[in-house]
């Protein structure tokens, strides 16, 4: 399935312009902040008063004074519309910095909501989810709901208000007029529908076209190196320039959809006071309508028609707050991993055997991966597992970890069920080496104690000098300070590998797995960690998982796995007499060396 096609079925939500269920979870967000919201609808009606009585006022000072030449009711009629334009704007100011303030609040939760959940899925849901959608929905889709909240949810409320509260105070200068005003309505009601269901596809299509567009920049930076390395930038514009082709003209589809909904508007707005004027006019002329009557009607109309216009974009507002909503609940409607253990595992305990027993293991249905493995690693010793790219290695500490769950047999801990033991007690006793170091943005010191903060920066560059990485930190201009910037891209990856052994280290594990750990290093950095790993695995339960199997001739086991089975076990020497795969793929590697 095309990443076009994914997005398209994901835009499909933008057809559902309202949804109840939705909107009520939604106001549940809001309700610890109805005091504000309270508020803001106080100063909302009060600057809607303000809004309607204007052109009232206006009327009634010049029929009522500027006919009569009453100077001193003028200059007092004068004195209050200011105090009323002030009063109207400090509403208005105020609405807009509590519904703000409010809104903000309420994001800001709901940001925090969606990265806590993130933080608790099984690893299961990102192999299935790209980065980029996921880092979408957090940034994105809760800032479109910040719209809804701000610009729609109470403003709405006052564009209803002004609609009913003009049609009303018309009715009360003249019915008859104002029903000729009305007259334009249906008119408008039809454009409205027709621009409605426009601007549902446009904006649909604008959604799409801004996706693949960050999908294409995501890539594109992401495979910088290889671009350069093979000369590919010009294809790569080519296809880029093509891709934000489709968005500009989705872009300009949508602003030519608005430009011309709001001129239409404006000029039934127009036709309708031009009707009013000339037959309002003709009544003002045979002295059966006050001249200022007039003149607060064709007013109210231009106060008629500023909503409907509002009315449009905010229903736009609205459809999108659904389809976002919708995507954020479907990532917080995702079980989170789900942990029953209730045992702690404090760190002598977990140096006890570690034992798999007829352990079967699928990622999808029953398409197995590791097929009735059994094996045990006593306490203190090391065991190295090895076979061919797919055949259950990496798999086996996903289970240890209980990253995944296994569906038949039984993994233990000093005869323990892992399944009883908390998932955080359990990875705790567990310090993992992984071949793809991920360093995060920051100090380097915070690299290595991430965040824990008993770890003291003694025991930090113990752990460094332990595994050589001291060397090459000490050269660093800042030392343990230096800022390493996003995956450490300013490593070796020989450096990140010592990074990364320093940082399982100053945890002090009772379980050591290094997953590939020395595959990116040369052979110098290679000297240094093996003699790391002579003292850094005494009397400690290691489990290795490598390629070149010169790293783990010393193993006091060696398990090899072939389709997700032991296809044979022992040392390096009885393994080599055996002359199975394992001599096989030993003598296959060392003919390589040796070339």
């Amino acid at each position: 399935m095309s990443e076009e096609t994914n997005i398209m079925q994901e835009e499909e939500l933008l057809e559902k312009a309202y949804d109840s269920k939705l909107m009520a979870r939604l106001l549940k967000f809001a309700k610890k902040y109805w005091h504000l919201f309270f508020i803001a609808v106080i100063l909302l009606i009060a600057a809607t008063v303000v809004d309607l009585a204007r052109p009232y006022l206006i009327g009634l000072a010049i029929d009522d004074y500027i006919k009569k030449s009453n100077i001193s009711a003028l200059n007092r009629m004068g004195l209050y519309f200011v105090i009323l334009i002030a009063a109207g704007f400090l509403f208005n100011l105020l609405q807009i910095y509590v519904l703000s303030y409010a809104g903000q609040y309420i994001i800001y939760n709901i940001r925090q909501l969606v990265f806590s959940h993130l933080q608790k899925l099984p690893l299961s849901y990102f192999d299935k989810n790209p980065i980029g959608r996921l880092v979408t929905r957090i940034t994105n889709d809760t800032e479109t709901l910040n719209d809804m909240y701000t610009n729609v949810l109470i403003t709405l409320l006052k564009d209803f208000s002004i609609l009913i509260g003009t049609v009303i105070i018309m009715f009360r200068l003249s019915s008859f007029l104002t029903l000729i005003t009305l007259a334009a309505m249906p008119l408008v009601i039809i454009l409205t529908v027709i621009f409605r269901l426009r601007i549902r596809k446009v904006y649909r299509r604008v959604r799409i076209s801004i996706a693949k567009v960050n999908s294409a920049i995501s890539e594109n930076i992401s495979g910088m190196r290889i671009i350069q390395l093979f000369s590919k930038e010009k294809p790569n514009f080519d296809k880029f320039d093509k891709i934000g082709r489709e968005y500009y003209k989705a872009s300009m589809n949508e602003v030519v959809t608005f430009g011309l909904f709001r001129p239409l508007i404006e000029m039934v707005a127009s036709l309708t006071i031009s009707l009013l004027v000339w037959y309002g006019g003709g009544n003002v002329i045979n002295n059966t309508l006050e001249f200022g009557v007039l003149y607060a009607l064709v007013n109210y109309i231009s106060l008629l028609f500023q909503p409907i216009n509002d009315l449009a974009e905010k229903y736009n507002i609205l459809q999108s707050s659904m389809a976002a909503s919708e995507r954020i609940f479907m990532i917080l409607d995702t079980p989170a991993e789900e942990d029953t253990g209730t045992l702690e595992l404090d760190n002598n305990a977990a140096v006890g055997d570690i034992e798999f027993k007829n352990v079967w293991f699928a990622y999808n249905d029953e398409n197995w991966v590791l097929k009735d493995v059994s094996f045990k690693v006593p306490a203190g010793q090391t065991i190295a597992i090895v076979g061919h790219t797919g055949a259950g290695k990496t798999s086996i500490i996903n289970l240890l970890s209980r990253f995944y769950e296994i569906q038949r047999g039984e993994i233990l801990i000093n005869g323990i069920n892992i399944k009883a033991v908390s998932k955080a007690s359990l990875r705790k006793a567990i310090g993992v080496v992984l071949q793809d170091v991920f360093l995060f943005s920051g100090k380097l010191s915070d690299n290595l104690r991430l965040n824990e903060e008993s770890i003291s920066d003694q025991k930090l560059e113990e752990a460094a000098r332990y595994v050589n990485a001291d060397g090459f930190i000490s050269r660093l201009p800042n030392g343990y300070n230096e800022e390493v910037m996003e995956r450490g891209s300013t490593f070796s990856s020989g450096q990140r590998q010592l990074l990364a052994f320093a940082r399982a280290l100053a945890f002090d594990p009772a379980i050591l797995v290094l997953d590939e750990a020395t595959s990116n290093i040369d052979t110098e950095t290679e000297i240094l960690i093996q003699d790391a790993l002579a003292k850094l695995t005494r009397n400690r339960t290691t489990i290795v998982i490598a390629h070149r199997l010169s790293t783990i001739q010393h193993a006091d086991k060696i398990i090899v796995l072939h389709k997700g089975r032991i296809y044979e076990s022992g040392n390096h020497q009885e393994l080599l007499a055996a002359k199975g795969m394992y001599y096989s793929l030993y003598q296959l590697q060392y003919q390589n060396e040796k070339a």
